[in-house]
């Protein structure tokens, strides 16, 4: 695994963080949103969008109206080295179940698997 990848999953493992990405799916949104959406103090929001701004997870922008003003996004391609692992772990596990499949099958033939003897 990468170091990006540990990066990602690291910050994934806490569920505030996971909650923030769902509601960041919807679309890009104010800190202050996100902070009264999650039920989190502005303090304890921002650790963690630090936390996912260091695993490249979301983005953060500055409108030119109020550069206080602070709406974070998910980046687009944020995910796309885990999904590869996860789509690469799932086919590994895929062709385990179907050899472990045949086996079984093989073993409860007619001929009790043993080869015709």
């Amino acid at each position: 695994m990468s170091a990006a990848l540990d990066q990602t999953l690291a910050a994934l493992a806490d569920p505030n963080r996971r909650r923030a990405v769902d509601l960041l799916k919807q679309g890009p949104m104010r800190a202050g949103e996100l902070a009264q959406a999650l039920s989190l103090s502005p303090p304890a929001l921002s650790r963690h969008l630090r936390t996912l701004r260091q695993a490249g997870l979301v983005e953060e922008q500055h409108p030119e109206f109020d550069a206080r003003v602070r709406i974070y996004a998910l980046r687009p391609d944020a995910l796309d080295e885990l999904r590869g692992w996860l789509q690469d772990s799932e086919a590994m596990w895929s062709r385990g179940l179907l050899a472990f499949k045949a086996h079984v099958e093989r073993e409860h033939e007619p001929d009790g698997g043993e080869g015709g003897s």
